[in-house]
């Protein structure tokens, strides 16, 4: 017998556990493209993007960039089922964030939804976590107000799960956002403020629904639902959503869920007293090919906030058509309209 086979079998152990620990399907992990965005992996498939960039070198650099948020990805981790910069209505990207109209103590009252005159700015990564069961990240954030002052400090975080079909995908956020002048009104509108998801603009609007967890359910009456679930086409897939409420958001919260291009979420409005901190929590359940039903997201929403209700009772609504647009009557006189460019 070779006299050095142990240590070759030694060796060979070693080898084979550095290649187990190189191997990327060995639970969550990040994948960080520095000053740009950080992927979230599971066995090496990217299931969201958070993209942090801020870029001034450039106007159209700096409409990019002028906020963070968060991708998400399809089953196959190949490409982003959400939507980024430019097309209609570019503020609108991923999952995000925002309001419309937010008033300081001077009396200034500044849009961090369209952002305009402001921009909202990744600081830092606070700490990153990553194991078999789920991987965890927060970030640090400012809010610019109408001067060089920001106005807000957030510090945020995503927790990410993979889940068994139809779902394959939980995210969590949760967010403690501080007012750094004093008293600071957060206010907007069930269009135009809030946790939102968009998705890509590339949806058939066509075929965009909701679900409601309530009977004869009227979106822009109720208030405090405890989840909202969209279901939409891509190409050839079939995606569905589900956002999911949590009992220290507050409350008399109406929903924007009836839009054909699929934005929807619940709007909060509040108040942050001087030195004072909002929390807020959010989740998100993604399904492909099969739509997520009321008992899976209610089960999943238990464990999310902790309680035990029942399955209840749906509505699934299309989404709105869009309004006509009205049709300009003739009148005396007119000019004859151009003839078109050729």
């Amino acid at each position: 017998m070779h006299r050095n086979l142990p240590l070759l079998f030694c060796a060979s152990l070693l080898a084979f556990a550095a290649t187990l620990q190189a191997q990327p399907d060995s639970g969550y992990s990040f994948a960080d493209t520095s000053g740009d965005h950080l992927d979230v992996q599971f066995n090496g498939k990217t299931l969201v993007r958070y993209q942090y960039a801020f870029d001034k070198s450039t106007p159209e650099r700096l409409h990019e960039t002028y906020k963070p948020f968060l991708h998400v990805m399809d089953a196959a981790g190949v490409a982003p089922i959400t939507k980024g910069p430019g097309g209609e209505f570019t503020h609108h990207r991923g999952w995000f964030l925002g309001w419309s109209k937010i008033t300081t103590p001077d009396g200034q009252t500044v849009d961090r939804w369209h952002m305009k005159g402001g921009n909202i700015i990744h600081q830092k990564f606070v700490s990153q976590k990553a194991n078999k069961d789920a991987a965890i990240f927060s970030v640090e954030l400012l809010w610019d107000g109408s001067g060089s002052a920001p106005i807000l400090s957030e510090e945020r975080t995503y927790t990410v799960h993979a889940l068994p079909p139809p779902a394959y995908l939980q995210v969590e956020m949760s967010t403690k956002i501080k007012a750094l002048t004093g008293e600071t009104k957060l206010d907007g509108d069930p269009e135009h403020a809030g946790f939102q998801f968009r998705p890509a603009g590339e949806v058939d609007r066509t075929q965009t629904t909701y679900l409601f967890p309530k009977t004869d359910a009227d979106p822009k009456k109720d208030r405090d639902y405890a989840w909202v679930a969209e279901n939409f086409v891509l190409g050839e897939k079939r995606y569905s959503v589900a956002f999911l409420n949590h009992p220290i958001n507050p409350r008399d919260t109406p929903f924007s869920a009836y839009r054909d291009y699929g934005r929807f979420g619940g709007f909060f409005r509040t108040t942050i007293p001087a030195d004072g901190t909002l929390n807020l929590k959010g989740s998100i359940l993604v399904a492909e090919g099969s739509p997520l039903n009321a008992e899976l997201i209610q089960k999943v929403a238990n464990v999310f906030t902790a309680q035990s209700d029942p399955v209840p009772s749906v509505t699934e609504r299309h989404a709105d058509a869009p309004a006509a647009k009205p049709v300009k009557k003739d009148t005396p006189n007119a000019k004859p309209a151009p003839e078109p460019a050729k």
